[in-house]
């Protein structure tokens, strides 16, 4: 079973009182789960020396959340600004932050320079010109197109928008040690939800590999390598855990032979988002509706505003329902919103469901609220945390339409051009 299910569990003598108290839907998070997951990372990489996980604030924009994980050391991966402001507002600040933007805009910029920057992870040779202030420390976004293959979510290394070209890495490096840059990383991102360790191994090799002809070439040596986040969970009951105990020693054998041949080795980095927080979330719902035409659909009071990740990647979450074990009808789990792949199950066998039964959508601790929007009007819902000692908080209100509406609350303003 996914590893919500032992939040699932955990949550079943109170879930009725926590759903009464603060009414659905809302997702809820599992403080315990994510320290103790956070730790067994550290503990991956402990043969590594200077290991640091940057978390991946877009997987889960919660200052709470954030809070965590700051006190289990971790710095924050973002990639824009409202991700920037979010982590100096809980204190992180310089290289506590590493700031992997594309497409970057001279605002964006801007944000990254002030209140003691940041590290610039830059995604494009062209961007070296636009950045204002060259800072000291420069990383850029490495893909290595033919060279190594992606997967569905992140896609081909050459059908993708993100990175440096191969051929252009070199020029990339002389032309920020042309503006002033003095300390160096590279990182890569090839990957979306990987559940097989060797190929995270493989791309830390490369990685060092790249280390190693561009130190060659320009007589510099490299403060860190990021091997981007990636890391996968298993969403499905039948799937396997990705080893993290494996992956870390592989990849500290690599580092410590990379420091017998060359006399040092640069910092490993990775930004972790999924992996950290996805397992341990759920998003609470309830059964309000029942439809009987050429399927059966449930309808629930959330959709697909709450949760994404099925109607744009079809992507599969374990349901249960709270208190029904077993599989006695094969149905649609539905939302309200006027699009057709509002669906966050398809004809899948699940026990009876009635009017009034509380359904846990598993694993929605990363990528869930964080891609909510507001198409149809719809409002996104509560975040509550499950503290380690069985009280929960609300950590972010449910949206309000007074919300959606305060756009419109503006002072006239007309141009009339010429």
């Amino acid at each position: 079973m996914p590893i919500s299910a032992d939040l699932a569990k955990r949550l079943e003598g109170s879930l009725e009182d926590i759903v009464e108290h603060f009414g659905t839907p809302f997702h809820i998070y599992d403080e315990k789960g994510i320290r103790e997951n956070g730790e067994a990372l550290i503990r991956a990489f402990a043969g590594v020396d200077s290991f640091r996980e940057y978390f991946a604030v877009k997987a889960l924009p919660n200052p709470s959340i954030m809070k965590i994980m700051q006190e289990l050391g971790f710095g924050f991966d973002c990639s824009s600004i409202t991700e920037l402001l979010l982590s100096r507002q809980v204190g992180a600040s310089g290289e506590q932050i590493m700031f992997t933007s594309n497409n970057t805009s001279p605002a964006e910029f801007a944000v990254a320079e002030a209140d003691g920057g940041c590290v610039l992870n830059l995604d494009d040779i062209s961007l070296i010109d636009k950045v204002p202030q060259m800072p000291e420390l420069i990383c850029f976004r490495y893909n290595p197109g033919e060279r190594r293959s992606g997967n569905s979510i992140i896609g081909n290394p050459l059908e993708s928008k993100y990175g440096v070209a191969h051929d252009q890495l070199l020029d990339a490096y002389k032309k920020a040690m042309q503006r002033g840059a003095r300390r160096f990383g590279l990182h890569t991102m090839l990957a979306s939800n990987e559940l097989n360790h060797a190929y995270m191994v493989e791309t830390a090799r490369m990685l060092l590999d790249r280390v190693v002809w561009l130190s060659e070439k320009l007589d510099i040596r490299f403060d860190f390598i990021n091997i981007g986040g990636g890391l996968g969970i298993p969403y499905r009951p039948q799937e396997r855990p990705l080893d993290i105990v494996s992956m870390g020693k592989e990849i500290a054998e690599l580092f410590r032979s990379f420091k017998a041949h060359h006399g040092y080795a640069p910092r490993l980095i990775l930004e972790s988002g999924r992996y950290i927080t996805g397992p341990y979330g759920v998003l609470v719902t309830r059964a309000i509706n029942r439809k009987e035409i050429y399927r059966t659909y449930v309808g629930v009071d959330s959709c697909m505003s709450s949760l994404m990740r099925p109607g744009m990647y079809d992507a599969y979450h374990h349901l249960s329902v709270l208190g029904k074990e077993g599989e006695q009808e094969t149905v649609d789990v539905v939302g309200s919103l006027c699009e057709n792949n509002d669906k966050f199950a398809i004809q899948r066998p699940l026990p009876a469901i009635q009017d009034g039964d509380i359904l846990l959508i598993h694993d929605t601790g990363a990528h869930g609220h964080a891609m909510g929007f507001n198409y149809n009007g719809k409002t996104r819902p509560k975040e509550l945390l499950l503290r380690s000692d069985g009280s929960v908080d609300l950590i972010r209100r449910e949206e309000s339409v007074d919300d959606l509406f305060a756009t419109l609350n503006f002072a006239p303003d007309r141009f009339i051009p010429g």
